[in-house]
């Protein structure tokens, strides 16, 4: 299977049209249509159906998609990587990124890093920690900001924030709400909006000291600024940290800490023993360095 053939199934897939797609890529419509169906005899499978209203992908077809994409974005990343080693400092470093108080600080860090190597380009991905870590895994993601707990004995990291506070993100009107601090399994007699990480919830449903069947969850997320919207219309209140922005994003809610308290850190992470462009490499070895330079 040539890489060639991954890029042509895409934009088929995007176009969900073989006659525009084919006009894209510059190639007559009945050797695009050969292309596929001789991949899809290689594989052994249905990507697509096709209908007089254009292509649609069947479930095999919607697996392929997002194997496909994983590797051309690597392959185009290998290639920049070649580029970048025969240039001065440039390139694309690609970032996955948790919600945290730990982005303030490495968002001045690459703005320092940014001032000396005008070249460099980031490429952020805003993702709940197990996904970016799936991204790292696979190469597809340079460094990770990611939240404890974290596998240390997979990446080398570094610690980027003071102590992270958990809390119970709920309406201002909400009957907790007027309180300094509330005891974990005083909120399990509410609808609650717990994290989808399961590591997370896990230590979660340990604080409230109840399974999760005998909870009232109406709703689970990955990132919390959709989740804030739910608090405030109603459906529940979250469990979240301190740091996330999304706690700020309307006067109608309130974020109340827990006692006893429960904290956690930002981490910074990478792949171990990996072999990174130059860019990357560069910005790695500079995080200790700036890290210690910048107030926060």
């Amino acid at each position: 299977m040539e890489l060639r053939t991954l890029r042509y199934f895409l934009t088929v897939a995007q176009e969900q049209n073989i006659t525009r797609a084919a006009g894209i890529l510059h190639i007559t419509q009945p050797t695009l249509s050969r292309q596929m169906m001789d991949l899809e005899k290689e594989l052994g499978a249905t990507l697509m159906l096709r209908g007089k209203n254009g292509l649609t992908l069947t479930d095999d077809g919607i697996f392929f998609r997002q194997r496909a994409e994983e590797i051309v974005e690597l392959a185009d990343r290998l290639e920049q990587n070649f580029v970048e080693r025969n240039a001065d400092v440039s390139g694309l470093i690609t970032i996955g990124a948790s919600e945290a108080v730990g982005g303030r600080l490495f968002a001045k860090m690459i703005k320092q890093f940014s001032d000396r190597y005008p070249l460099v380009q980031f490429h952020l991905y805003n993702e709940m920690a197990d996904n970016i870590q799936d991204r790292l895994d696979k190469g597809l993601v340079d460094v990770g900001l990611l939240l404890e707990p974290v596998d240390t004995l997979k990446y080398d990291y570094l610690y980027l924030s003071p102590q992270e506070t958990w809390g119970i993100l709920m309406r201002d009107d909400h009957p907790l709400a007027g309180r300094e601090t509330v005891d974990p399994e005083e909120a399990a007699a509410y609808p609650l909006i717990l994290p989808l990480r399961e590591r997370v919830r896990r230590e979660i449903l340990n604080w409230i000291k109840r399974e999760e069947k005998d909870l009232t969850i109406p709703l689970s997320y990955t990132l919390l600024s959709n989740a804030a919207l739910m608090v405030e219309a109603g459906v529940g209140c979250a469990f979240c940290l301190d740091g996330a922005l999304a706690i700020h994003s309307s006067p109608r809610l309130r974020f109340v800490p827990m006692h006893p308290g429960h904290t956690t850190r930002s981490v910074l992470v990478w792949k171990k023993n990996h072999l990174f462009s130059p860019a990357t490499s560069l910005f790695i070895q500079e995080m200790n360095m700036l890290r210690a330079n910048i107030i926060t």
